[in-house]
């Protein structure tokens, strides 16, 4: 999968890019084998104020898009790696939900038309 980071009012050191990097990577088992290429992620990380010590202050944001559909996770926390920690697993969360909605509509389709189809040879 393709990423975009952005950060707010910190700079992005190779420790937390390196993070980040597993956290997609763990992410990337939800996803059907083909679809990493048209897939785009835009993480955005940053600190909510500046002047506070102590407090929910980082903010992480995933959204990913991917054909025509966008899963979004937010999470604000007191520590970065915590806010990524739980962003990762609501975006999991949302990525397991649309692979059950899609497959649950193909389903549903099928027994429509094999519904169908025994009306027809059953007269």
């Amino acid at each position: 999968m393709r990423y975009n980071i952005k950060t707010t009012e910190f700079d992005l050191t190779p420790a937390i890019k390196e993070y980040i990097d597993k956290k997609i990577a763990h992410l990337d088992k939800y996803i059907k084998p083909g679809q990493e290429e048209s897939m785009m992620c835009y993480i955005e990380i940053g600190k909510t104020t500046n002047h506070h010590k102590n407090g929910d202050i980082f903010r992480s944001e995933f959204t990913i898009h991917m054909g025509g559909q966008s899963v979004r996770a937010e999470s604000s926390q007191e520590d970065l790696y915590s806010s990524l920690d739980k962003v990762t697993e609501e975006a999991q969360r949302g990525l397991t939900s649309f692979k059950g909605k899609r497959t649950s509509l193909i389903r549903r389709g099928g027994a429509k038309i094999k519904s169908i189809i025994k009306g027809f040879y059953g007269k």
